[in-house]
């Protein structure tokens, strides 16, 4: 699989530094709370579980899974929910947990999606932010990191369901997923 990389952008102990200070973050702005993390399945995972650790006040976890992209390496645009959650977040303050935004469009979704259960507040953690990609103006409250326009994963993200368990972020080579 390393093989398949141009660049390691992020080692694992900057990647889980970083998260230390968003759990830090959270757990002040968040305390007497007891927030709702939804991890947005499957890429957010591997951030989800780093995350949750370091947050130091109660709080509780669920999953939401939407799919843009199926087997390509571009959004297709639609977003389908697969998996909606299943805590009534009415009143609760809830954190979307997401590895990556590249065009905004899915955690715009989300955001519509959750804002119709009437939750108390809803903010958004993401471990990775492309802004250049960006296709509508959207705001993240928690970034790990900003990155170029590059196809990366490790992590927890992925390219047809692969790469997810590589303990990095790297660039993946355009010749694994421009198809010829």
């Amino acid at each position: 699989m390393n093989n398949d990389l141009s660049a390691v952008l992020f080692e694992e102990n900057v990647i889980r530094m970083r998260i230390r200070e968003l759990g830090t973050e959270l757990s002040k702005v968040y305390a007497e709370k007891n927030p709702v993390l939804i991890c947005v399945l499957r890429g957010a995972v591997v951030f989800l579980t780093d995350l949750m650790r370091h947050i130091t006040i109660p709080l509780e976890i669920d999953f939401m899974g939407i799919s843009s992209y199926g087997a390509s390496a571009q959004s297709s645009g639609s977003i389908t929910v697969k998996n909606d959650i299943n805590i009534d977040i009415k009143g609760r303050h809830v954190i979307i947990v997401e590895d990556i935004v590249d065009t905004g469009l899915s955690l715009r979704f989300l955001i519509g999606h959750l804002d119709i259960l009437s939750p108390a507040s809803i903010a958004t953690c993401v471990l990775l932010d492309k802004p250049e990609a960006h296709k509508i103006d959207i705001h993240i409250d928690y970034v790990g990191f900003e990155i170029g326009n590059d196809f990366v994963v490790g992590f927890g993200l992925d390219f047809n369901e692969k790469y997810r368990n590589l303990p990095y972020v790297g660039i993946l080579k355009e010749e694994v997923y421009i198809e010829p």
